[in-house]
């Protein structure tokens, strides 16, 4: 592949993850984090930029990408597994939110009257779908459109915002909240895990890697190879842009006290750039929003096509806008009680096999390492998502609390690493018996 190639598919995932979350994440984390920002913002990157690259990675190592990964738990649970994923970041959650997210940020706030906001809604959303469909139709032409034109665009729209923010933004960094007085580093560490882009990284794994292999490359180790470049690329885009913009929470501090991170921008926009910076700050959120539902939406399309045989990649890409269409004009609180527990669920599972397929090479069984791994860490994972589904786990509850970690939410490390060590120590045994057969075998 050519160096601009590289850039340009860099460019393309950048603004992939790009979307609505990252946008409001930082800014709050700034002005609440105060005269502590710069370790909360280490904590952040490492969790927000260096889990989601560690899944690229992990993704790129393997021939089969996630499906075989998974496969090493089982096929059954790999297909059912990544089906959720892609529902719950697809059609079913991300993509509805995302398009909801753009038009209260980037038309809502231009509307002088409401009472024809749902027919304006469902104008707004047919437009935008009707774009995300005519860009996903051809994934060959994704890097052109999004990594050439779109990237370009969002970037220089939040180099205009953040410029002007610097200079006339010239507040201190206020003292911290009471949430950063201590371990700013460990809660921005939190905050960064929170933005579960990891389950993102899984399903924009199969987009990079396709784009990749459109230029001709299929060696495994080429294959790697450029994928870690596009993800520094894209990595170096996203903490460049996550540290400007948590300056800017944090220096508006000063002004008042704000509930998100939307409030921020939204506030800061107006005071540097009146109208015009409640504009821009539209413009942005819109393409953020767009990149990211484009990237989900070729992403589902590239998956269940390849699953579903029988279905063609545009059949997909058709129903996923369709169902994300409707989704977006009904509402999402319903759709948010039901996915959010599958995403909280998942996440763990993730973390775990990736984790595991780094160092794949040293288990003599993978099969009882992975298996062992996830059964341990998947009790938990899913006391997590019945917790969110609004079950009252009682005494259970009560246990899962008194775990290492578990006032961060990440009371399932210990259980992981329980289940690594059975794992491997029933892989040992296994791989002993197997050995004094022979022996006997040959004896007799």
């Amino acid at each position: 592949m050519r160096k601009m190639d590289t850039v340009f598919i860099g460019l393309m995932l950048f603004s992939m993850f790009f979307g609505a979350g990252n946008l409001i994440f930082p800014p709050f984390l700034g002005a609440e984090a105060g005269s502590s920002y710069w370790l909360a913002m280490a904590g952040f990157i490492l969790t927000g930029v260096g889990l989601p690259f560690a899944v690229l990675f992990a993704v790129s190592l393997v021939k089969g990408g996630v499906q075989t990964i998974g496969n090493r738990v089982h096929p059954v649970f790999s297909t059912v597994f990544m089906v959720v994923i892609y529902l719950s970041i697809g059609p079913f959650l991300a993509i509805p939110r995302n398009a909801n997210v753009a038009y209260e940020m980037g038309l809502k706030p231009f509307l002088s009257n409401n009472s024809n906001a749902a027919l304006i809604l469902l104008l707004f959303t047919v437009t935008f779908f009707a774009l995300v469909y005519a860009v996903s139709l051809n994934p060959s032409k994704m890097e052109k459109y999004m990594g050439r034109w779109i990237t370009p665009t969002l970037l220089l729209s939040m180099v205009v915002l953040c410029t002007v923010g610097f200079f006339k933004l010239d507040a201190p960094l206020q003292s911290p909240s009471a949430n950063y007085q201590s371990g700013a580093f460990s809660k921005g560490f939190i905050e960064g895990y929170n933005t579960m882009d990891a389950l993102a990284a899984l399903a924009f794994g199969i987009v990079i890697l396709t784009a990749i292999q459109q230029r001709g490359v299929q060696d495994r180790k080429q294959l790697t190879n450029y994928t870690l470049k596009a993800g520094l690329i894209a990595g170096t885009l996203l903490t460049l842009v996550y540290v400007s913009l948590g300056l800017i929470g944090g220096k508006m501090a000063a002004a008042g006290t704000f509930e998100n991170g939307t409030d921020i921008l939204s506030a800061a926009s107006t005071l540097l750039l009146g109208k015009s910076g409640t504009a821009l700050l539209g413009f942005i959120f819109t393409l953020a929003c767009f990149t990211t539902v484009v990237g989900l939406t070729t992403a589902c399309g590239q998956y269940f096509s390849k699953l579903i045989p029988s279905v063609s990649y545009k059949t997909v890409v058709l129903l996923v806008t369709l169902v994300s269409f409707t989704l977006s004009n009904l509402g999402l609180n319903q759709i948010l009680k039901v996915s959010v527990p599958f995403l909280v669920t998942a996440y763990p599972l993730t973390i775990v096999l990736i984790a595991l397929t780094f160092f794949n090479r040293f288990f003599k069984n993978p099969k009882k390492v992975y298996g062992s791994a996830v059964l341990f860490t998947g009790v938990f994972a899913l006391m997590d998502g019945l917790a969110a589904f609004g079950v009252d786990l009682g005494p259970v509850q009560v246990m899962k609390d008194i775990l290492p970690l578990s006032s961060m939410g990440l009371q399932w490390i210990l259980p992981a690493l329980v289940g690594t060590a059975v794992g491997m120590a029933l892989s040992s045994l296994s791989r002993t018996h197997s050995a004094l057969d022979e022996v006997e075998v040959k004896a007799s």
